[in-house]
């Protein structure tokens, strides 16, 4: 298709503001986005977005994993967290004395990367470790985050994949100058500082990725779709032997190559003044040199001509993964097999596989998607089997479903209604300044115009059925890559001995002279706006229904929720039959038809069950909310009974319970559960396969016939709300039908049992989950500044002794969570994972740093800072409007609480939060879940910490 051909919607425009800076924009654009290009080739992308006074921010870089050296794998991941370890300003004491040590450091990595005997290698990095020592001296551990969180920045993080590493942070508008000084340090130089233990840090994400059944998979797949490119053959994480054996000196030549300002762009969207933030953009990075990239040939896979088959293993459920390599992202047979994925599988709604497999059950579940990548993609078929089914029976029958793409097997209305519902997902994910700038990094990486992706979904348009057809037959052969997952044990698990790093000290209390003067710089202060929930949610009644209204101000899209104040409590069948709903039909519609129906109309629908509530919702273009309405009444008002599909349903979800059973993230959350509540918990109360296989289904319709004659509310985010009334009207009855009482579920005393459940994995996962007082809405303000100083975050106590000094593990956290409702406890919960060897020294350094709450004065004061200013640029916006009033019911309040904790945190103390501490943290007991390879617990280790009890499955599951 040639563009030129089309009448574009969006073209491009050059502009000049009045400080004479250039910018293009994109007629029609509603988001009025500018794309600037300083001197040095820096790309700066500005939007507005003003739901509240913050800003999105992200500084793409065009690099990752396929940049890497082929001798290095795994270098611009160990790049993107050195990033945070500061520069020859952040993070030291004396740079000076500080930066012989680290070069002594760098030469004797070089000595040990070229060592191959194995003791010489040790003696190397024992002297690594000693000057290691010497060095942290001058080192201030975790002072980029310590800088940022006092600006009251959220979401600060970063990412590496194949072509691009991400940083980001969300801010206050009145700290982007800041912000920019930061970054522009931070971008300047790097310092490879405390660098042995970051190392071992990533060496645990490493083992992370090991215990992911995803990555696994994902794995095998590139490496076999692509087998010269680096898409396939440099994985993110890297290769073990070079993770352990680094260059810094490669890691300096890489960040020098690649982090120019030629390479990078700065992304802002959210509440600024355009020529305002370019003039400080241009101030802060514009004297940052352009660089010439290196010259890289291009890698040209060559064409499939066969089926490519590799086999893995794992514990949890079997599953098949089949892939089809395309061309770049944003390329006509990238966008044709977007198109052919959707007819598939378009969310789960009515794509084929959605209608002839999923729903009709003859799998547990099968999708297809397509990726596009900066160069390649590929297309993919997933399918997961039934436990009498092979894998190769799986395959068969989604591979049917690509024949009946081939010979224009379905609906005509398809293609459109895919089409249009591209346009909703794009307008739901521009209308956010997140979303927004989401997709303005990615085009970037992409190296896509703005007007591009704009003019993307006419593009799309224009696509017509012959072409899918064409398509599918000339791109689908036996030229894909099959990859099997069996059920089995994986023999190519690496475990690694703990390398015996000492701990490194982290100068909780120093300061650079850079965060003194980040500190001193007064910012314009920025105030907190308080909802008045009454004026900003209209209410009415229909019939007896109250119904509210929040006017949505930024699209078409609407959503309507019917809520009911019952849930699994009241009825511990309710959620089985909204379950069963979804496949059957009515006299009038199958429930493939239905599914159909809403699809063709851009209507979603969703039934949430939860212990106390039930939530009917549906979303999608508000001029078709009518029509959803009549559907959804028609649907559950003539809802067909079918013993034979609801057997079907059963064996499907006995089978889905089998499946739980062997994921290793589902074992954690149900050992969590036990753990915390007992044999006698809500989580283990729910219809047997017995109860489930003599039930009749009448049971679970005649329910859905009547869930609307009792009691509910009903809450519009749209509009029109007086054209909504009307609309609802008919659709409303009077209350006939009274509500169960809830069943009432012990909460139990944590008396320091230990529950262990054995999993083939090479990590360890301990959470120690302790009872607390009944909530307390007047500890608000302490709870969410213990979280921020202590507990959670980069900048925390917690995260700095586990990881940063003592390199013990990846993800480490303490959490304080009030309850959601008046009368019911708090709980903390502390979690490690780590390696089997490095477990007894975490939990040890966790009690030790429980036992008395550290008091370091100035983070005290960034906690406190940071929460307030959080509070301070936060709105709340949209549909969070209504449901927090929601939330705030259960606890008995009726107005915008975070005024109460604002005001609490303003004056807090840090005796206070020490008091709080001793009287509510620090006399409780612990139970505590343990899950790994049982080989490698110490027993006599873990026994020593309570009472201890192995749980098999069946008792966590309660099947």
């Amino acid at each position: 298709m040639n563009l030129d051909m089309i009448d574009r919607k969006y073209r491009e425009t050059i502009h000049t503001d009045t400080n004479n800076y250039q910018y293009t924009t994109v007629a029609n654009d509603e988001n009025k986005v500018r794309i600037y290009t300083l001197n040095n080739g820096l790309k700066v992308f500005l939007a507005q977005n003003f739901d509240a006074p913050r800003i999105q921010t992200f500084i793409p870089v065009k690099t990752g994993s396929n940049n890497d050296p082929s001798d290095n794998t795994g270098l611009a991941h160990y790049l993107e967290h050195m990033m945070f370890k500061g520069t020859s300003k952040i993070g030291t004491q004396n740079w000076e004395k500080e930066k012989v040590l680290i070069d002594e450091i760098s030469e004797l990595y070089e000595q040990h990367k070229a060592e191959q005997n194995s003791e010489k290698k040790k003696e190397i990095y024992k002297k690594i470790d000693e000057v290691s020592q010497e060095a942290s001296q001058f080192a201030i551990a975790n002072e980029y985050d310590k800088i940022i969180s006092s600006l009251g920045a959220s979401g600060t993080n970063a990412h590496t994949w194949f072509d691009e590493t991400v940083y980001k942070n969300n801010i206050p508008n009145n700290e982007l100058e800041k912000w920019l000084k930061v970054e522009k340090e931070r971008f300047s130089e790097m310092v490879l500082r405390l660098f042995h233990t970051e190392l071992e840090s990533v060496y645990e994400e490493f083992n992370r990725a090991q215990d992911n059944d995803s990555r696994l998979v994902n794995d095998a797949l590139m490496e076999a779709l692509f087998p010269t490119h680096p898409n396939g053959q440099q994985t993110t994480l890297g290769k073990p032997e070079h993770l352990k054996n680094p260059s810094m000196k490669a890691i300096h030549k890489y960040f020098d190559e690649y982090y120019v300002p030629n390479n990078y762009a700065i992304v802002l969207v959210g509440d600024l003044e355009f020529e305002k933030t370019i003039g400080l953009v241009d101030q802060y990075f514009g004297s940052i040199p352009y660089r010439e990239l290196p010259k890289k040939q291009a890698i040209t896979e060559q064409p499939m001509t066969e089926i490519v088959e590799r086999t893995v293993y794992s514990p949890t459920t079997p599953r098949v993964q089949l892939a089809w390599r395309t061309d770049s992202y944003g390329s006509k047979e990238a966008m044709l097999a977007d198109v052919v994925a959707n007819i598939l599988s378009n969310r789960g709604e009515a794509g084929l596989l959605d209608l002839n497999i999923n729903q009709t059950q003859k799998m547990l579940w099968a999708q297809a998607y397509s990726l596009g990548l900066k160069s390649y993609g590929f297309f993919s078929m997933v399918a997961v089997p039934k436990e009498n089914q092979t894998l190769a029976e799986a395959v068969e029958m989604i591979l049917e479903q690509i024949e009946l793409v081939k010979t224009g097997e379905f609906p005509d209305w398809m293609l459109p209604a895919i089409i249009n519902d591209f346009k909703l997902q794009r307008m739901k994910a521009l209308e956010t300044a997140g979303g927004l700038a989401n997709n303005l990094y990615d085009i970037f990486i992409k190296d896509r115009s703005w007007e591009q992706e704009l003019n993307e979904m006419d593009e799309y348009a224009e696509i017509t059925k012959d072409e899918v057809i064409a398509f599918a037959n000339n791109f689908f052969k036996d030229n894909y890559v099959i990859v099997k997952k069996e059920k089995g044990v994986n023999d190519q698990l690496l475990r690694v001995d703990n390398p015996g790093i000492t701990a490194i000290k982290i100068n909780r209390d120093a300061q650079s002279d850079f965060l003194k003067e980040i500190l001193n710089d007064k910012s314009d202060d920025v105030y907190p706006e308080f909802i008045d929930y009454k004026k900003e949610i209209k209410t009415d009644v229909v019939k007896d229904k109250k119904i509210s209204f929040v006017k949505n101000k930024y699209n078409e899209l609407a959503q309507l929720h019917f809520i009911f104040p019952f849930g699994s409590d009241n009825d511990r069948e309710l959620g089985i039959s909204t379950q069963i709903l979804q496949y059957l039909g009515t006299d009038k519609y199958s429930s493939e038809d239905l599914k159909k129906e809403f699809f063709k109309i851009g209507i979603t629908n969703d039934f949430k069950t939860t212990s106390d509530q039930l939530l009917i919702s549906l979303s999608g273009l508000e001029e078709n909310m009518e029509q959803g309405i009549e559907l959804l009444q028609h649907w559950m008002k003539n809802v067909q009974p079918d013993q034979k599909i609801y057997l079907q349903f059963v064996e499907t979800v006995l089978e889905n319970r089998e499946a739980v059973k062997k994921d290793k993230n589902r074992i954690m959350n149900a050992l969590t559960n036990y753990t915390k509540f007992g044999k006698s918990s809500r989580y283990l109360d729910f219809l047997s396969k017995d109860d489930l296989q003599n039930a009749k289904v009448e049971e679970f319709t005649e329910r859905i016939r009547n869930l609307f004659k009792f009691q509910y509310q009903i809450f519009f985010y749209g509009k029109d709300f007086e054209k909504l009334k009307n609309e609802i009207e008919y659709f409303v009855e009077p209350q006939s039908r009274t509500i169960a009482d809830p069943k009432i579920y012990p909460e139990p005393e944590t008396v320091g049992n230990v529950y262990f459940t054995n999993y083939d994995m090479v990590q360890m996962e301990m959470s120690k989950i302790g009872k607390g007082h009944t909530v307390n809405t007047e500890n608000f303000g302490k709870i969410n500044v213990f979280n921020e100083y202590f507990g959670r975050g980069l900048s925390s106590i917690v995260f700095q002794e586990i990881r940063e000094s003592k390199s013990l593990a990846y993800s480490a956290y303490v959490s304080y969570t009030p309850n959601a409702e008046i009368g019911h406890p708090d709980y903390i919960t502390t979690y490690i994972g780590t390696q089997p060897d490095k477990l007894q020294i975490a939990v040890d350094t966790m009690t030790e740093l429980m036992d008395e709450l550290p008091e370091v004065t100035t983070q005290f004061e960034n906690a406190k800072k940071s929460a307030l200013k959080q509070i301070a640029s936060t709105r709340i916006t949209r549909t969070n409007i209504f449901f927090n009033t929601l939330r705030l019911q259960k606890l008995g309040i009726s107005h915008d609480f975070r005024k109460d904790i604002y005001r609490q945190i303003e004056s807090l103390t840090f005796d206070e939060i020490k008091n709080f501490y001793q009287t509510e943290i620090k006399p409780i007991q612990f139970n505590t879940a343990i899950i790994g390879k049982k080989e490698n617990l110490n027993l006599e280790a873990v026994k020593q910490m309570g009472s201890f009890k192995e749980l098999d499955l069946e008792e966590i599951f309660g099947y």
